[in-house]
């Protein structure tokens, strides 16, 4: 009979090992289960940054091209203008550039401060 009684307190202190070890267990998987969340929390923020700056780069990749149209247009119209205003002659300026000489050539020259 003692050994059946010992074997039975055996069995019990086994049995709080078992339950101990589990709970246990049971704490990790819950800190586990805890922290793939907030991982997963976090890829989701950092795919929603990566979706904005990729949102970004587009509008300045067309903005880019925008500037680069704008760029081109006012080139072709300054030098329309330039062709334009070349034509022009000014009839006796004193001190001035000689005669023949483009209008935008000698306003250059005249605007030059001494």
């Amino acid at each position: 009979m003692a050994q059946g009684s010992a074997l039975v307190d055996r069995a019990g202190t086994t049995m709080s090992e078992v339950v101990g070890a589990i709970r246990r267990v049971t704490d990790i998987v819950g800190e586990i289960s805890a922290a793939s969340h907030e991982q997963s929390l976090g890829v989701a923020q950092v795919g929603e940054a990566v979706t904005q700056m990729d949102q970004v780069t587009q509008q300045n990749a067309a903005l880019v091209e925008e500037m680069a149209a704008a760029a081109s247009s006012l080139k072709s119209q300054a030098e329309d203008l330039v062709h334009v205003v070349s034509v022009f002659r000014l009839e006796d300026e004193v001190g001035g550039a000689p005669m023949g000489q483009p209008a935008l050539q000698r306003s250059r020259q005249a605007l030059q401060i001494q």
